[in-house]
């Protein structure tokens, strides 16, 4: 903290990326954060993004989706690689994989709840294991030359919040940023994000790495709220992006200046949706990135009275010109101001 309670404002790096003073992550979210979503969230301000999370197994075996979100672009610079695995070895051997396309960083996930993940002894099942762990991140971090970081959780349940120790552990075997999501695995998504451990991390003397805070992050307000309660150096920001990227400048603005930026007009939200889909088509070709993109429209125009008989029409629709005239309706249909 700076004189008279401010808090004191640093650059933010990872390694020798920088990322500026407050960054704003996107979240690694499965079968949403995919290039067409990225680029619409690095349009709109997102300063670090990661893929998809990555199966180790997948990737070893050459599974064809698994291999697929190995995609980035120049445009997203920087981005991250996301693994997950439950075998040492495996995971090393991964990091070597992904670091061949070339990727700014490596990140493995220690946080994901969900069964299928978790009970195969991925994702959050590690948080039961801290050696493993650290033999794990050992070994991702010896198998590449670039910044290896790290994104978990709490704990598993409220009887063992070890996030401290995990903290402590993985910087000193070198990971270059943890990212920490204030619930334990048991939470799964579920009751008001904690942030208070995330604090103390930040306030070890011997904690050194950026500290990343995620969880709950839906407005400009609580951003700074956070930042300056928890002393994070940057948040993570996944659900409240989805049909929203303007979430990113939107905090931005308001850190920097405490005003709002005006709220996106229908105009605005078509626009985006229609460089979203341009993109998935482009990436996936018509019937996948036409297909794909229908759990999107919902987020997109969330909130506008009636527009029910429109969202049947565009996840029904089966060509890109149909979804544009769709669209142009939207617009017409619904006046400039977003209430």
């Amino acid at each position: 903290m700076a004189k008279g309670g401010c808090l004191e404002i640093v650059m933010t790096k990872i390694a020798s990326i920088e990322l500026g003073e407050f960054p704003l992550l996107l979240a690694p979210m499965e079968d949403v954060s995919d290039p067409p979503f990225r680029a619409v969230c690095k349009a709109n301000g997102a300063d670090l993004m990661y893929t998809e999370f990555i199966s180790s197994e997948g990737l070893i075996r050459d599974a064809a989706k698994s291999v697929q979100k190995l995609d980035i672009f120049e445009y997203e610079r920087p981005v991250g690689i996301q693994l997950f695995g439950s075998d040492v070895e495996t995971m090393g051997e991964c990091a070597r994989i992904a670091s061949r396309v070339s990727p700014d960083l490596i990140d493995i996930n220690y946080g994901c709840p969900v069964k299928n993940v978790a009970c195969r002894g991925a994702g959050a099942a590690l948080l039961q294991d801290i050696p493993k762990m650290v033999r794990m991140t050992d070994a991702v971090v010896k198998a590449t030359h670039l910044p290896v970081t790290v994104k978990t959780r709490l704990g598993w349940d409220d009887s063992t919040k070890n996030v401290g120790e995990v903290a402590e552990r993985l910087q000193d075997i070198g990971i270059q940023a943890l990212t920490v999501h204030g619930r334990t695995r048991v939470q799964m998504y579920k009751g008001d994000a904690d942030w208070t451990l995330i604090g103390k991390i930040k306030e070890n003397p011997r904690i050194t790495i950026p500290i990343f805070g995620n969880g709950d992050i839906d407005s400009p307000e609580k951003a700074l709220e956070y930042r300056n309660r928890f002393g994070v150096d940057g948040v993570m920001i996944g659900r409240a992006s989805i049909g929203y990227p303007w979430v990113f400048n939107e905090i931005k603005h308001f850190v920097k200046t405490g005003e709002h930026l005006p709220a996106p007009t229908v105009a605005d939200r078509v626009a985006v949706c229609r460089q979203h889909l341009d993109f998935s088509i482009r990436w996936k070709g018509p019937k996948v990135g036409i297909f794909e993109m229908r759990r999107h429209y919902t987020s997109y125009f969330k909130g506008l009275e009636n527009f029910k008989p429109f969202r049947s029409r565009l996840v029904l629709a089966d060509s890109h010109d149909e979804l544009l005239g769709i669209l142009n309706e939207v617009t017409e249909m619904y006046s400039e101001e977003f209430a």
